[in-house]
């Protein structure tokens, strides 16, 4: 057996499938398409992902001396259909991404490649792996390995396991035996496009995150802007649309691993009214060891507000309530419950933002505010609403 089918093997063992392995030179091409989505704006927001990660990302012997080969691993996450009611329990729910579910895929790829690691530093090779950390960017190491092709949603797709899987790498010095790139392609399909319902999935290949779902509620440390909020649903984290309706995902077999098994608490679905007054210290109880950490309590909070204007069920609006005309973590979460409340048509909700109306509140609370009430079906406020955004026109474009 060669050390390149041994380490197949083992790799296997461990549960990624696919592996490849492929050349280690410089990813031109795909440094000249990160720099064009840097430069259209397209990852604005994401301030860690810079030209000069693109660049380190890009060139292999960068990350490390000497490197010949890169071996791209594919490790399944999907454990099978789980109900998602976003009504389970009689309360108000709010829909987790697959891949969040269980723990914290990070540490679960890292015990594996640690092991990889050690096999080849037997061998005297020097090795270093990426658990979808660094700058290394693993779609495109995926693609030259033959690990899988590109969706026209930008995620690489596997012939066994679809878009389920989490991506790997490690580089090493190690001269391997390497892989074909796969001759396949999504052809005329444009469902994934289609049914993204913010539309940011622009072109073929191309992804704003700006406009993704998946973006907004894990990435994203600011508010969401208006005009996204109604087309999010009551996903509180990340987003599966274009995964969901992925031809090549029907036929996935339900063999994730087991530590993706969703954990009571957090997925597939999650209550929301909790969220709305979560502590840190309940935060970090609930979910440490998840990836929905990577959200933080704000932001879960948040993406809560907006699940619940969009779920409908008025047993929120006290909890709304409450935040509009009490919270003071944070003027965003505010504004954002303004927004909800103006989803409903009951009095309760008009009743309290009309309160808030009556208090001194920060200029972009009392555009919400405004809005809400205009939104509402309440004609008294659509003058007020257009005097606070002309005198506060900053305001009015970043709330939109």
């Amino acid at each position: 057996m060669t050390i390149t089918e041994e380490l197949t093997a083992r790799a296997q063992e461990l549960g990624f499938r696919p592996v490849g392995i492929a050349p280690a030179a410089p990813f031109t091409e795909t440094r000249a398409a990160a720099r064009a989505r840097l430069k259209a704006g397209h990852l604005d927001g994401m301030a860690w992902y810079t030209a000069s990660r693109v660049e380190r990302g890009t060139r292999p012997d960068w990350l490390l001396s000497g490197a010949r080969s890169i071996i791209s691993l594919a490790l399944p996450y999907y454990v099978g259909d789980v109900a998602t009611d976003s009504t389970r329990s009689g309360e108000p729910h709010g829909i987790v991404s697959r891949y969040a579910w269980g723990r914290d895929y990070h540490n679960v790829l890292r015990k594996k490649l640690r092991a990889l690691v050690s096999f080849l530093e037997s061998q005297h090779a020097s090795a270093r792996f990426f658990a979808d950390t660094g700058p290394i960017l693993d779609r495109a190491a995926a693609f030259r390995a033959g690990v899988g092709w590109y969706g026209k949603s930008t995620m690489i797709l596997t012939e066994e396991q679809g878009t389920w899987v989490f991506l790997a790498e490690i580089i090493t010095d190690l001269k391997l035996e390497y892989s074909t790139p796969l001759k396949k392609n999504c052809g005329s399909c444009t469902r994934c496009i289609d049914a993204c319902p913010t539309g940011a999935i622009v072109a073929p290949y191309q992804v704003d995150a700006r406009r993704c779902i998946a973006y907004l509620t894990i990435e994203n440390r600011g508010g969401i802007p208006r005009e996204l909020r109604s087309q999010m649903g009551t996903r509180v984290f990340g987003c599966d649309i274009c995964q969901d309706v992925c031809p090549v995902n029907r036929y996935t077999k339900a063999n994730g691993d087991a530590d993706f098994l969703p954990r009571p608490g957090v997925g597939p679905t999650i209550p929301l009214l909790p969220l709305l007054e979560i502590s840190e210290e309940e935060f970090q109880r609930r979910f440490q060891g998840t990836p929905l950490m990577r959200a933080k309590r704000l932001g879960l909070r948040r993406n809560a507000i907006v699940a619940l204007g969009n779920a409908g069920d008025p047993a929120a609006i006290p909890a709304l309530g409450r935040v509009l005309l009490n919270d003071e973590e944070t003027a965003m979460l505010r504004g954002h419950a303004a927004w909800a409340l103006g989803r409903f048509s009951e009095s309760a909700a008009k009743s309290a933002l009309r309160q808030a109306r009556e208090q001194e509140l920060p200029p972009e609370v009392r555009t919400e505010v405004e809005a809400a009430l205009h939104s509402s079906g309440s004609p008294e406020s659509a003058h007020d609403l257009q005097q606070t955004e002309r005198a506060n026109p900053s305001i009015s474009a970043s709330a939109v």
